[in-house]
């Protein structure tokens, strides 16, 4: 093992003359200043706008909402529905001029139930060259609406439209409108079926 080399005198003369003039980093007396002035404030960012466009704040000309925004009734979205048969055939079927050639009573079955039977019905009613026929769903009943999503009333009221523009009837279908009262009103439909 290495034996420690001592200073020779004028090292140490040295040494003592640099311990005099150096100051301790961490002295144990020694505390940090804490500033009690808050920071200074940032400066305002300048703001440049460019020519082209005139400042504006994000929705000021928003029309204000009034109300909720609610999905439109079954009636409305099958009368906004454009006519896709015969005008004047059509004028004739909603005022209840036209006879169905068959009709389905879906009423009493649940989704589960209605929606093969729907499929088989349109589909033997287009082979066998039926035009016209009426689907009876129901009014549907008014249920106790406890939870805090609204429910609506009639679930086959509301899904049968939507199962006639699917696959596989959507080809089938040409028109769906709302029966005439004679026919059973806002519980049924008339669906105006493709030729083959």
């Amino acid at each position: 093992m290495a034996r420690r080399r001592h200073l020779r005198p004028e090292e140490e003369e040295i040494w003592h003359a640099v311990a005099r003039t150096a100051k301790p980093m961490h002295a144990p007396t020694m505390q940090r200043r804490i500033e009690t002035q808050p920071p200074e404030p940032l400066p305002e960012p300048v703001k440049q706008y460019s020519p082209m466009f005139q400042p504006f704040r994000l929705g000021e000309k928003a029309k204000p909402r009034s109300g909720h925004d609610l999905a439109p009734s079954i009636r409305d979205s099958l009368s906004q529905a454009p006519v896709q048969m015969d005008a004047k055939a059509f004028g004739k079927m909603t005022r209840g001029k036209l006879s169905p050639e068959a009709r389905i009573d879906l009423h009493g079955m649940t989704l589960a139930e209605a929606h093969p039977e729907l499929i088989r019905f349109i589909l033997n009613a287009q082979s066998d060259g039926l035009r016209l026929v009426l689907v009876i769903t129901g009014k549907g009943k008014r249920r106790d609406d406890t939870g805090p999503i609204p429910q609506r009333m009639g679930a086959l009221r509301h899904q049968v439209p939507q199962w006639l523009r699917m696959a596989p009837l959507g080809p089938a279908v040409l028109q769906v409108a709302e029966a005439h009262l004679k026919h059973g009103g806002s519980g049924a439909y008339y669906v105006y079926l493709r030729r083959r």
